[in-house]
């Protein structure tokens, strides 16, 4: 495992401290900052082009903008998928997602669908002696095989993975079953009213979108009209439960509480916190001190709320003083989307704002739109305001942090993170020699050498919700990036040695860890 100069600097600093008897509060913070605080706020949906910070001049984004002005602002990072239950499960494993079968876009009633026996990112820290918790949307399923049952303790559960403390959203938030469960167990459930979660056939008798669309309040543009919640017809079916509803305009400020609780519960010892936030995914219903605010529909106003989410914990950490020595990113777990199933006018109010900044494609699609996503990370003990332009990828956060906190893995975790702290800190520009990524239909690409090159695929060429080119095409493509980031010309054809190589290579990694069961023991 490869030690920074900046590792062996701190480690330098706490021995020569420690031999000095009893140390000053300086000497002592200096030793600390070995295990700092980490927060990792994965933002749902969010485009590269979303933020102030990015370029985007028809939204103001003031807290995340402060955020990377004190921080490693990438220009060139990418999520390992372009949707979200494949994106979270390669950053929490270190396993790109495609080499498991059961990675799509969970139900809201799948099973968990990371392996307990898996060693993850979470297990990881938390033998490196940390706090760990969870809290927002979730994603990767929770229960046994056979689905979910939400009336009693929900085993196995994120605890079971790693984390000590749990808050989540089971799925998304067009998804039923629309209730929090924590630690295990759904809040505030009535016991005489049980939860029924079907994604096969109706359950119960509570209006669906497609049965009673008079009672709708938030119309589907496709799909979504099963169960009606709140108003908003979701995706399944769901029946029982009504006392442990959420409320949507409210979920926000739920989780963003439930966050700052546990960074004060924990400010007196290393913690990790996972965060996922559910603003920028559809329905998209901001609180109504954002309604309206932003010119740009309910989309803009959620991105409002999303950044007051940013400002909220930066302002919880300002508050205890541990601000210095907690490790902050922030980041989304693919590109951006626009009409993604209601009807929310959000194509029409754009008024000149461009979610995926000059990239082609979006959410779902193998282009430059679907993954190219904005990542910052802050921590001003250690790291110097800059831009970043060295390519990465969220595979590489579970490595990097490995190596950030001295911690070996044992034989079989993280097969496809490789460490890359130095990049993650800004203190180097030279990145990974690859980028691979997968789209809605599994179709995977390829960047090595200025060069993207996306595999050939008889799948759909779009995206029937959305609209979205997802970049499947029964002919190989190629792009020069540094030439040609919006991928309008392919070049394939032109540079048939290029092509041929860079599908060779992307060949040799798809046959890379196949002797591997991705059974790693959660002791080292």
């Amino acid at each position: 495992m490869k030690t920074s100069l900046f590792q062996i600097s701190l480690l330098s600093t706490a021995a020569i401290a420690s031999g000095c008897g009893s140390m000053s509060q300086k000497q002592q913070r200096n030793a600390d900052i070995q295990k700092p605080n980490i927060i990792y706020i994965f933002a749902d949906d969010l485009g590269i082009g979303d933020l102030s910070c990015y370029g985007a001049n028809r939204v103001n984004t003031p807290n995340i903008d402060r955020l990377a002005g004190q921080g490693v602002q990438f220009t060139n990072a990418y999520a390992t998928s372009a949707t979200s239950t494949p994106s979270r499960y390669g950053m929490l494993t270190g396993m790109y997602p495609w080499r498991q079968t059961n990675t799509g876009i969970a139900p809201g009633n799948s099973e968990l669908i990371i392996d307990t026996n898996c060693y993850t990112m979470t297990n990881m820290i938390k033998n490196a002696g940390y706090a760990t918790g969870v809290v927002g949307k979730w994603h990767l399923g929770l229960g046994a095989k056979g689905g979910t049952d939400f009336n009693k303790k929900i085993s196995p559960n994120t605890q079971d993975i790693g984390f000590d403390y749990e808050f989540v959203i089971p799925a998304t938030v067009d998804r039923v079953p629309c209730v929090y469960v924590e630690n295990g167990r759904v809040v505030n459930l009535d016991p005489n009213d049980p939860i029924t979660v079907s994604y096969t056939e109706k359950v119960g008798n509570w209006p669906t979108g497609e049965e009673n669309p008079e009672l709708v309040t938030l119309k589907p543009s496709q799909g979504h009209n099963n169960t009606i919640i709140n108003g908003i017809p979701r995706i399944g079916w769901m029946t029982g439960g009504k006392s442990a509803l959420w409320v949507d305009e409210d979920i926000a400020d739920v989780i963003t509480d439930k966050a700052k609780q546990f960074i004060a519960k924990h400010q007196n010892e290393p913690f990790f916190l996972y965060m996922g936030t559910q603003d920028v995914h559809v329905p998209r219903v901001p609180h109504p001190r954002f309604a309206g605010k932003s010119g740009l529909g309910t989309r803009g106003d959620v991105i409002l709320q999303l950044d007051w989410t940013i400002g909220e914990i930066m302002n919880t950490l300002d508050s205890l003083n541990i601000a210095e020595n907690t490790l902050f990113i922030f980041t989304s777990d693919n590109g951006a989307v626009i009409d993604d199933g209601y009807q929310d006018m959000a194509y029409e109010l754009l008024n000149g704002h461009t979610p995926m900044g000059i990239y082609r494609g979006g959410k779902y699609s193998a282009y430059e739109g679907g993954t190219r996503v904005p990542f910052i990370i802050r921590w001003p003990a250690v790291v110097k305001p800059t831009k970043q332009a060295a390519p990465f990828s969220q595979i590489d956060v579970y490595a990097s942090f490995a190596s950030l906190l001295n911690q070996t893995l044992p034989d079989g975790a993280a097969p496809d993170s490789e460490e890359h702290l130095d990049v993650l800190l800004g203190k180097s520009s030279e990145g990974r020699t690859h980028i691979v990524q997968q789209n809605l239909n599994n179709t995977l690409t390829l960047i090595k050498g200025g060069w993207k090159y996306i595999e050939p695929s008889s799948e759909d060429a779009i995206e029937f919700w959305t609209k979205t080119e997802l970049g499947n095409d029964p002919e190989p493509q190629l792009y020069l990036l540094s030439n040609d980031p919006t991928e309008k010309e392919n070049v394939a054809k032109q540079n048939p040695e290029i092509t041929k190589e860079l599908a060779m290579s992307l060949q040799n990694i798809k046959a890379q860890h196949t002797d591997k069961a991705f059974i790693a023991k959660k002791t080292p």
